[in-house]
């Protein structure tokens, strides 16, 4: 969304609140329930849609404050966005620190606040200013990427290929980026250790692949960045986790469909081609894996996922293979695979596994 559209729906909303004021009445602003409880899967478009749930902040003595802190930081957003500046969250949250009681005492409460006003305007928070802490991912591969020189506006093109030990780093931003490659596909993996490792031993070479470390529950940038690439240029993406309820209705549920948080924004950072190719809970019986006891919060939120998580609720395999890992009551990392070898997974779980795409979960 253009800058100045972002700029005037601030304002728009801002008189809104104003109208109230002047007129002698209570202003609100109304929100977007952000929850899995307000959202639908909806298998035709691959992620969560937002049902009609909403939430009113009227003001009131009990709401003055929030009230006063949801108004603050979208001013703080329309003066980044008409400067073209940025902020991370952390510095959000620090420049409260001026707003006298309307101030924040602790992140968590900044960060819900910008994400409501993320929800009120329907766009993303980079659009509203606002940028994350952490990196949006490691790419290694047959993968060319076409930057542009921030200063000279000159293609810069960034050959993944040629980065040694190292990977490239995916930016906070990725919509302006072009992409060239060959690669048959793209391999998305949890951990930054099984990356290391893959990438060590030129793994992208032997299969033909662009690798893409996670790093856990993976940012936005990184969702955009392998969605923009797959969708562009027609490739299947597969994901490569720890076995355990975690990796499962977490870090691949939200790569592939999205989240009930930002339900509102899961059209563009989700992959909805993305399909699980490990760690299944087959896996642990079929490659003999060792194991850790599920901990009573695995087994919570494997529970919580079958009650109501819809994505979960629409797919029988997966609701079999949660079933299957709460009866087994253990959960797999990557890494058990090196109990036979520590290029076991590149010689022979990657290959076997790839040979049968078909077999993977949704």
């Amino acid at each position: 969304m253009p800058r100045r559209n972002v700029v005037r729906k601030i304002r728009d909303q801002a008189r809104q609140v104003e109208r109230g004021v002047v007129g002698g009445g209570k202003p609100s602003l109304r929100f977007p329930v952000r929850s899995l409880a307000n959202v639908r899967y909806d298998p035709a478009k691959g992620h969560f849609t937002m049902k009609r749930g909403t939430k009113e902040r009227t003001l009131t003595v009990g709401t003055v404050k929030t009230f006063a802190q949801t108004l603050r930081m979208m001013a703080l957003s329309k003066a980044l966005v008409e400067s073209d500046d940025i902020a991370t969250k952390r510095e959000a949250y620090y420049v409260s620190k001026n707003w006298g009681d309307a101030r924040f005492r602790e992140q968590p409460e900044s960060d819900a606040v910008m994400d409501d006003v993320e929800a009120l305007f329907a766009v993303n928070r980079e659009q509203l200013g606002f940028i994350p802490e952490e990196k949006g991912g490691d790419v290694a591969g047959r993968l060319v990427v076409v930057d542009r020189d921030p200063d000279s506006g000159r293609r810069l093109r960034i050959d993944c290929t040629k980065f040694g030990s190292g990977a490239y780093s995916v930016p906070i931003s990725v919509e302006h980026l072009e992409f060239e490659t060959e690669a048959a596909f793209i391999l998305a993996i949890e951990t930054a250790g099984m990356f290391q490792r893959l990438v060590k031993h030129n793994y992208w070479k032997t299969a033909d692949c662009i690798l893409v470390s996670m790093g856990g529950v993976p940012t936005r940038a990184c969702r955009r960045f392998i969605r923009r690439l797959a969708d562009e240029k027609k490739l299947p993406v597969y994901v490569f986790v720890d076995g355990d309820p975690y990796g499962i209705t977490n870090i691949y549920r939200t790569l592939k469909v999205g989240s009930g948080n930002a339900a509102h924004l899961n059209e563009y950072f989700c992959v909805p081609q993305a399909r699980f190719l490990g760690i299944t809970p087959q896996d642990v019986t079929d490659y003999d894996l060792p194991t850790h006891p599920l901990k009573e919060v695995d087994v919570k939120r494997a529970k919580d996922a079958l009650k109501n998580d819809p994505f979960i609720g629409h797919y029988k395999q997966w609701q079999r293979a949660l079933e299957t890992m709460i009866k087994m009551g253990v959960r797999a990392e990557q890494q058990a695979l090196a109990k036979h070898g520590l290029n076991y997974v590149i010689d022979t779980y990657l290959p076997q596994k790839l040979s049968r795409p078909e077999r993977f979960l949704p």
